[in-house]
């Protein structure tokens, strides 16, 4: 049963044209459409603490599924090449719902994760501490980073190597060791960073960014990513059910949402998310819908979920 709910899940049930059609022929869904301008009275701005709230709220680890389907979009996280080591960055961990599937891929792998939430950090410690994966002790580092703000520590990738020649254009560095979530790092002999990473994963997160602050976490995942490395991507599309469950008074910018909780979600659409990443450097490798459609068991209504699957490269030079 559980291949063939992964099966489903990956397939394209429906083709995006259509939908948006569908959409923008609906006079009851046009204020999704038009150019936005804010209301007297609009919803408020998201409030700084508000993702560290949501995350008490749901402290217990269960609102977020393990992610199963991470290694079938994305198999370049389980690598091939003997004992080789890839450090991975999982930018706004959660949980560790991301993170899980990439440690059970292979021993050699070291994720490295920051969200900016001290209690969902502590979370994912613990799920991931009683996953029965082995010892995690120097292959899981998380730390706490509010990186919609703040740059990445420098000893992920520090501005002195950045500059150097890559030495080992195929090969991995081996992971080095934050002392605590303040992003302190523990580091053998003279090394002064970890060289920077080789993936980055940046899965159901970005929408939660304001969006002019999306530039600014784009060019800081491209700092600390090594040349020639990935950034795979995965998050909500345009036209998407949930985009268009939001009433009008909770929108909050263009193709931006209010949630009641007072998270932020956004919407892409391929154009916007390629103007993103290409302006801070990256090539891209992959971009298209992933439009899969669901029955709820208890309604019956259908359900046409629409999210964007991205691959993007740092070049080499």
């Amino acid at each position: 049963m559980a291949e063939g709910r992964e099966a489903e899940y990956h397939s394209n049930d429906f083709r995006w044209e259509e939908l948006r059609e569908e959409v923008e022929s609906d006079p009851s869904l046009r204020y999704h459409l038009s150019p936005f301008s804010a209301p007297p009275n609009s919803a408020p701005p998201p409030s700084p603490d508000a993702w560290r709230s949501f995350h008490r709220r749901h402290s217990t680890g269960k609102f977020f599924k393990e992610r199963r389907y991470l290694l079938k979009e994305f198999p370049e996280l389980a690598p091939s090449d003997g004992d080789s080591v890839a450090n991975v960055l999982e930018v706004g961990c959660g949980n560790g719902s991301t993170v899980l599937p990439i440690l059970r891929a292979k021993q050699s792998v070291v994720v490295y994760a920051c969200d900016c939430s001290a209690e969902v950090l502590e979370t994912a410690k613990e799920m991931i501490a009683t996953a029965n994966i082995g010892p995690i002790k120097h292959r899981f580092h998380p730390f706490l980073l509010e990186f919609s703000v703040n740059p990445f520590p420098n000893w992920l990738f520090c501005a002195n190597c950045q500059k150097m020649p890559l030495a080992n254009p195929t090969g991995f560095f081996s992971g080095a060791n934050p002392d605590n979530m303040s992003g302190s790092t523990s580091l053998k002999g003279s090394q002064c960073c970890i060289g920077g990473v080789d993936f980055i994963t940046l899965i159901f997160t970005l929408s939660a960014v304001p969006f002019r602050k999306m530039p600014f976490v784009i060019k800081e995942c491209f700092s600390v990513l090594r040349p020639g490395c990935l950034l795979l991507f995965r998050d909500y599309g345009l036209y998407d059910m949930t985009m268009l469950r939001f009433p009008v008074e909770q929108r909050v910018g263009f193709r931006e949402y209010l949630r009641s909780d007072g998270t932020l979600s956004y919407f892409f659409s391929l154009d916007i998310l390629r103007d993103l990443f290409l302006c801070a450097g990256f090539v891209e490798l992959e971009l298209d819908y992933c439009c899969v459609r669901s029955v709820n068991r208890r309604s019956g209504k259908k359900m046409q979920r629409v999210w964007v699957h991205g691959k993007f490269q740092k070049p080499m030079t």
